[in-house]
């Protein structure tokens, strides 16, 4: 059982101050490590001076992949200027390294699996992908969820399966007619207010007003810009290149002011939803 001076006598040791660094051997160094087939440094290593280059050969071995045989060591200082080329036969401590200088590993092999960024570059690697057939041989799938729903309800939407599970009403948009008055929904706009918390029906999203008047890119009357709290949006705050509000994409819809209710509505979870939006 530690006594109460070993107890301090501990806590001093890992405590005590040496140039900002834990208490370590004077012998070892630390060191950052460099590949000849990695963009990146990846790796941060103390090691002891005594070990000899062949040793740390096998030591990296285990961090990089490149087997021992297949590397040739370098020495760089901090700026990556080459300070030697290691021989297998010296021990590390020959070449004088300090803290923060580099050991640069080159893979001398041309088959390595590293070689020509097959470590890094993920576009490289053959992804899954899965046939429509085999898709539609699984079950539990959104596919086979919305059949079954289409099967039992064949006016069913996603936006309607929503609202009965937030356990409110759902009104289905109407039937558009083409608007050919200017100020269509003028009085419903003018109690929308940019900067204010919205909630825009069909489906019960959220967010907040960032335009309300009129589009050139849009049908006739008055619009209302949203900037959604979650990405279910239609675009980032721009109609056919031409901007009326800024969000990020996925975030930004166009709705009539009849569908936005202003008031005190903080955000909450996700809510899927096709909206009566543009």
């Amino acid at each position: 059982m530690m006594t109460g001076a070993d107890i301090q006598a501990l806590k001093a040791y890992v405590q005590a101050s040496d140039g900002g660094m834990q208490n370590r051997d004077a012998s070892t160094v630390l060191l950052q490590v460099s590949h000849s087939n990695l963009a990146a440094r990846f790796m941060e290593i103390r090691l002891d001076q005594h070990i000899t280059v062949e040793a740390l050969k096998i030591k990296l071995t285990s961090h990089c992949g490149t087997a021992a045989n297949s590397m040739e060591l370098q020495l760089k200082d901090e700026r990556g200027r080459l300070l030697a080329t290691l021989d297998d036969g010296r021990m590390l401590g020959y070449y004088s390294p300090h803290d923060g200088c580099i050991i640069h590993i080159i893979d001398t092999d041309p088959h390595s699996l590293s070689a020509n960024g097959w470590l890094e570059d993920v576009s490289k690697v053959q992804k899954y992908e899965m046939s429509d057939e085999d898709y539609a041989q699984r079950e539990n799938t959104y596919r086979k969820f919305k059949e079954q729903k289409l099967k039992d309800d064949p006016t069913w939407t996603l936006e309607k399966e929503m609202a009965a599970k937030r356990g409110v009403p759902y009104a289905p948009p109407e039937a558009r007619s083409k608007v050919e008055a200017e100020d269509h929904q003028q009085e419903d706009a003018s109690a929308v207010s940019v900067g204010s918390r919205c909630e825009v029906s069909p489906g019960g999203k959220r967010g907040t007003v960032r335009y309300v008047g009129k589009c050139e890119d849009l049908p006739l009357g008055w619009w209302v810009g949203v900037e959604y709290d979650e990405p279910v949006g239609k675009n980032d705050g721009s109609i056919k290149g031409r901007r009326y509000f800024t969000a990020k994409q996925g975030y930004g819809g166009m709705v009539r002011p009849a569908n936005v209710a202003v008031g005190d509505f903080p955000e909450e979870d996700f809510q899927f939803s096709d909206g009566d939006e543009i």
